[in-house]
């Protein structure tokens, strides 16, 4: 039960800041507008939205949209039955932490997909002033048809004297907390816990005979 609160709650909170940050930045700043952070100008918070996955990747055209959307309703109902049953096997708590960062970064930007076409006023680019949440006319599309919004863009450099790379970008895409969480659990999941994924055979994850070993 404790691992239950405990994964709970990192989802939860994931969410919170997720959909907090995202709704002031989206009522705070017009499209494609940045300011510094804490007065860094190489750490960067504004506003750009997209229509696919994390870091702008897409298929683009609205049968893409549904598409992806589609697809991260899928995802999360898999990875909360994965989740429960990795739970029951006695999973490190490491693992379950990992996976549910990745948990809460894919409902992050489905909540974006499925309401945010419906609640918000659009937000595009030259537009005199930043979007209105619950406008009276209505959303700027339809469920499952909103855009995710992003806003993190660090803009540190590689040192100019570097071949190829130097002067350009060390990581050019624009985020969010979302996609920071499936990030940072698929690294660390990745790094740290590789081998716990070799004891669970595919078959059983939807059978519930899940064989994991004890936490740790």
């Amino acid at each position: 039960m404790k691992k239950y609160i405990s994964i709970t709650g990192v989802v939860v909170l994931v969410l919170f800041f997720d959909q907090w940050l995202k709704i002031w930045v989206k009522t705070h700043y017009r499209y494609g507008m940045e300011t510094p952070i804490f007065g860094q100008s190489w750490a960067k918070i504004g506003l750009v939205e997209n229509i696919g996955m994390a870091f702008g990747w897409g298929l683009g055209a609205d049968w893409g949209k549904l598409a992806l959307s589609l697809f991260r309703v899928a995802a999360i109902i898999f990875l909360v039955v994965y989740l429960r049953r990795m739970i029951r096997a006695g999973t490190p708590t490491g693992l379950l932490t990992c996976m549910a960062l990745i948990l809460a970064g894919a409902a992050g930007n489905l909540i974006d997909s499925i309401f945010y076409g419906k609640i918000f006023s659009a937000s595009e680019p030259y537009s005199q002033g930043p979007a209105i949440l619950f406008p009276r006319w209505g959303g700027y599309g339809g469920w499952l048809h909103g855009k995710v919004v992003d806003m993190l863009h660090f803009t540190a450099t590689f040192p100019d004297r570097l071949p190829y790379i130097g002067g350009k970008e060390i990581f050019p895409y624009v985020f969010n907390i979302s996609d920071a969480s499936i990030c940072i659990g698929v690294t660390c999941a990745l790094l740290f816990y590789r081998g716990q994924f070799e004891n669970v055979k595919k078959t059983e994850i939807f059978t519930g005979e899940i064989q994991g070993q004890e936490s740790l």
